[in-house]
This record gives structure tokens, C-alpha cells and sequence, in this order.
């Protein structure tokens, strides 16, 4: 969001059947067509999303998955994760004891994949049309502790900071600092439509029809210079309706790997009955899936409300019911594996406590039951969205301190609508753009918040946030980030509920699956080769 937050369901991964490559760290090996990846994630060119692929206006998680295979960045996520190590870059570093002086020198002989150099000037032109543009919605935010950069020759590019930020390396290795040229984009307006051009490691030609991409074919880029290195010579990215059509063509061996996205119901039967060749893989996540408030709404103004809302709830049996063994209950923004982590929810109003929630309510005067409607996408985060829905209002409702009834629409009317403040208390799920606290807190928290939320906390944005921004060693940002999640905990501006788990299906015979999508849920083709079965 802002943010590419908005995205899909407990799962990732993708695949499908037909390529050639492996063993070798450059392609090759056994096999003659495209290893075909399925996914449920839908990517349309419209009035209201006019540029899906540009890096300047895309911000989810499907877009940004092409854009990874295509549109090189400065730095990434090491294939294991961690810190942010060099790409397009050979080496990045501050310069300066106080985090507001950035480094970075080119790899030499980079070329874009029309064969054209690319040097530091490109690179300033990438970032500084990004903030030119400041697309709604877009990326630009992850870049608002930038003040201007400078190139020095061809190959060299220092990013002056307004402020302190040690995660500005990490904000290089996304798409919203990916690297295109003015041959190809405009320095002050989007370039519509599927077209992407880069210098990453492969070439995409996109197969259309209507306003929706239907396929997405990935040829390895041959002027492609970066730290990744290609199993592969194509990949193909496929698109379906719904999960049970993917999953349906996986176990027919039309593809070779799925996982956006796949329901819960697909996971547990994947788990204990997988198709013959078929196996599921288990990964690291950090999804995150919450309630939203508009916090000047009148039913949800007065935060014992939300407060109550947050003591009632039961993340347990929803989980139990709904998602299974794809989610985990989640008491922060932050999730349970990142550094900075505290049960600032769980801490405060414990579990489905709902003598605590009436207290709440009745120490402020609120009448109840407090009538409140929950609204949620019933196209963008999977199969089990309406469920959690319905399993939230039943849990509410039967504290008798709630009157709740839940609403589903299309994205394309739910995002618009909640931006403007339509809905009093809404779904949303999250994945991130770099795994450091800092990007579970500041979207939310920050002005201009990718929610549009009118909340605002004086000491979270002139203190917390910089002063966690400050530090290089992210455990010693870990007060400040502590004392944000008490006070989202205390305010309750948004509710977490779960934190997800990653899972892919691939076919037998593709190897490096494991590697194919990391925490963050990148989806890395480069990495999936043929191997031998079994």
C-alpha cells in the first residue's frame, strides 16, 4: 500500500509446468518449454488503475512480483533473507554517523535489456520520477525520507536524507526504487497499460485480453548483470479465475506449482491427500490480516469501542474455524518473528474477554449492543475472507455487546470506498514491503498513511518513528518500536487478527521451490529449475 498491503490470502508461491534448466547456475539442462506458474492474482489496466506495471504507481504484492523479475533495483533480499545485499549496485553504504548519507556504486557495464547503458543518471531519474508522480496509492511514501539525490559520474549515486533512516537499503530493494529509462517512461506520468522495460533478469511479454492480463511470459534477459543467479531460460505466469481451477490444473500437470492462492481447505487436503507428484510446501510468512477504524466514524469515534472490539474477539476459534494450519492469532502489527515483536494486544485485553469488553464499554457510557457494520473484499485475499466475516459477527454478536453485520464488495469499489472514509470499520490484510518493524508501523502511523485513516498520534510521528528510524542495529530501535505497538494497543487505530503462513504446490521435478518465494512472499522464478523427479 499507499501500500501493496492489500493482497492476498494465506498463501504464496505460483507454478506451472514446462521449462528447461537446471544444475546449471545459468540454465539449461533437462526439459524444452516454460516452467508455468499459476496464480490467482488478477492484474487489469483500467480508468482506476491505468498503469499496473509501472513502478511508480504499482504497490501490491501481484504487480510487484512481476516488476521483481524484471525492473532491477539497487539492492535485494539475499535468497536465505536478512539485510539487503547489492544487485544492480556493487557495493551501497552510508556514509555518514548519522544514517541521512546513502552510497551507492554501479556494477559495471549494466545494460538495459534493449541493450542500452545504464548508468547513475538513470537511476536518479527513476527515483526522483516517483516522487514526481506521487501516484494515489502508489509507492511514493516508502521514499519520504528522501531529500535528493546526487549522481557523481556514471557509476555513482549518493541519496541525501532528510532524516536518519536505517531502512532506507531496504526501501532500495523494492520495486518503488526500481530502475527504468527515459527512453521508455516519462519523467512526469505514467506509462499505461502491461508494458515493463528493465535491466533485471528477464524480459516479459504480456498476452491481454479485454483490460486483464491473462499470461506473462518471462524470457531470461541476456544483458542482465546482478547477484541473482537464473535456473531457468522462461517462466510463464499464468492466470486463474479461482484457486479450484489452478489447483485442479496442477494436479493435471498443465502446471507445475501454485500457491496464490490457495484456500485453506486446498492446504489441508494438498497436506494429508496430494495429487500423485504432487507435494506442499510450508514457508515462513508474514502476512498479516487486521481491522481497519475510521476513528472519527460515530460508531467507532469513542476508542472504549474499539477497545471492546479488541477484548472480544477470539483469534483463536477464528483461526480454528476458518484458516487451520495456514495462520497463527497475532497480538501487533508487528509479526511474531520480527525483531521488535511484543503482544501489545494479548498484553492488555488477553482473549475473547468478554467481561473486560463490557466494562470497557459501560465505563464510557456506550449503550449496547453497539451497532457496527464490517466491511471486506470478497475478491482480493482468497476463499476464506467471507468466512472470517461471518465467524467475526457470530463471535461478536454473541458477547449481546455487539450488533454486527458485515458487508462484501468487489476491490475495485471496496478500496475507493475506504480510502474516502466510507466505512466505519473495514478488512485489510498486509504484506510488506521489507521485513523490519518499521514497515508494519510507519504505513499505518505515519501522515499520509496508506490507510487515509484521520488517526494521528503526536509522539508516534515526530518521536517514535524517527528515533527507531535512527538506528542501524534494529534491536536497539526495539523501545521505540515497543512503545508503538502499546500505543496502537491502547488507541486501537487497527485490530490484528493473524499472521500468515506461506505454503506452495509444485510438481515433482522442479527444483528450488523452497527458494521460490521468501518471507516477504517475493516471488523469486529465477530460482525454479528441472531436477529429477522425485
Amino acid at each position: 500500500m499507499n501500500r501493496k498491503t492489500l493482497v492476498l490470502t494465506a498463501a504464496a508461491g505460483l507454478l506451472t509446468p514446462s521449462l528447461a534448466a537446471c544444475g546449471s547456475a545459468t540454465g539449461g539442462g533437462a526439459g524444452t518449454g516454460a516452467i508455468v506458474v499459476g496464480t490467482t492474482d488478477r492484474y487489469e489496466a483500467a480508468d482506476y488503475a491505468p498503469a499496473p506495471f509501472d513502478p511508480a504507481y504499482a504497490y501490491d504484492a501481484g504487480a510487484w512480483n512481476v516488476l521483481r523479475q524484471t525492473v532491477q533495483t539497487l539492492m535485494h533480499t539475499p535468497r536465505g533473507g536478512g539485510q539487503p545485499v547489492p544487485e544492480a549496485a556493487s557495493a551501497c553504504n552510508f556514509t555518514d554517523s548519522s544514517n541521512q548519507s546513502y552510497r551507492c556504486t554501479l556494477r559495471p557495464g549494466l545494460k538495459f535489456a534493449g541493450g542500452d547503458p545504464l548508468t547513475a543518471k538513470d537511476v536518479k531519474f527513476s527515483i526522483d520520477r516517483v516522487l514526481a508522480i506521487n501516484a494515489e496509492n502508489g509507492p511514493s511514501s516508502l521514499l519520504s525520507t528522501l531529500d535528493t539525490v546526487e549522481v557523481k559520474g556514471t557509476d555513482t549515486v549518493v541519496f541525501h536524507l532528510k532524516t536518519p533512516d536505517a531502512t532506507f537499503p531496504y526501501k532500495l530493494s523494492t520495486p518503488a526504487a526500481g530502475i527504468v529509462s527515459e527512453k521508455n517512461y516519462d519523467a512526469k506520468k505514467l506509462r499505461p497499460g502491461f508494458a515493463v522495460d528493465g535491466s533485471g533478469p528477464y524480459t516479459m511479454k504480456a498476452e491481454v485480453k479485454g483490460d486483464h492480463l491473462v499470461r506473462a511470459v518471462f524470457s531470461k534477459n541476456p544483458h542482465y548483470k546482478g547477484d541473482l543467479k537464473l535456473q531457468n531460460d522462461k517462466i510463464e505466469l499464468r492466470t486463474f479465475d479461482d484457486s479450484a481451477a489452478m489447483v485442479k490444473a496442477l494436479g493435471e500437470g498443465r502446471i507445475q506449482m501454485v500457491s496464490r492462492t490457495l484456500s485453506p481447505a486446498q492446504i489441508t487436503e494438498l497436506s494429508a491427500n496430494p495429487p500423485k507428484g504432487v507435494k506442499l510446501v510450508p514457508m515462513p510468512g508474514l502476512e498479516i490480516r487486521y481491522l481497519g477504524f475510521n476513528t472519527e466514524a460515530p460508531a467507532v469515534k469513542d476508542k472504549a469501542v474499539r477497545q471492546a472490539l479488541a477484548a472480544a474477539v477470539d483469534r483463536g476459534a477464528l483461526i480454528s474455524k476458518v484458516y487451520g494450519k495456514s495462520a497463527q492469532p497475532l497480538y501487533s502489527l508487528v509479526p511474531t518473528t520480527v525483531t521488535g515483536h511484543v503482544n501489545s494486544f494479548r498484553n492488555k485485553y488477553g482473549e475473547a474477554n468478554t467481561a473486560k469488553a463490557a466494562q470497557l464499554l459501560k465505563d464510557a457510557g456506550i449503550k449496547t449492543p453497539v451497532k457496527l457494520t464490517l466491511n471486506y473484499t470478497e475478491d482480493h485475499y482468497g476463499d476464506g475472507t467471507a468466512a472470517e466475516f461471518e465467524t467475526l459477527k457470530n463471535q461478536l454478536n454473541s458477547t449481546q455487546l455487539f450488533d454486527i453485520t458485515v458487508q462484501g464488495n468487489d476491490w475495485t469499489e471496496f478500496r475507493p470506498a475506504q480510502k474516502k472514509g466510507d466505512y466505519a470499520a473495514y478488512g485489510l490484510g498486509w504484506f510488506p514491503d521489507y521485513p523490519d518493524a518499521d514497515n508494519f508501523l510507519a504505513p499505518f502511523l505515519e501522515q499520509d498513511n496508506f490507510l487515509g485513516t484521520p488517526y494521528a498520534n503526536t509522539t508516534v510521528r515526530t518521536k517514535l518513528i524517527p528515533e527507531s528510524r535512527r538506528a542501524a542495529d534494529r534491536s536497539v530501535a526495539a523501545p521505540a518500536i515497543t512503545e508503538m505497538q502499546d500505543i496502537v494497543a491502547e488507541d486501537v487505530p487497527v485490530l490484528p487478527l493473524w499472521q500468515g503462513q506461506q505454503y506452495v504446490a509444485a510438481r515433482d521435478g522442479i527444483t528450488g521451490v523452497e527458494w521460490s518465494v521468501n518471507a516477504i512472499s517475493d516471488l523469486q522464478l529465477w530460482e525454479l529449475g528441472r531436477g529429477v523427479s522425485g
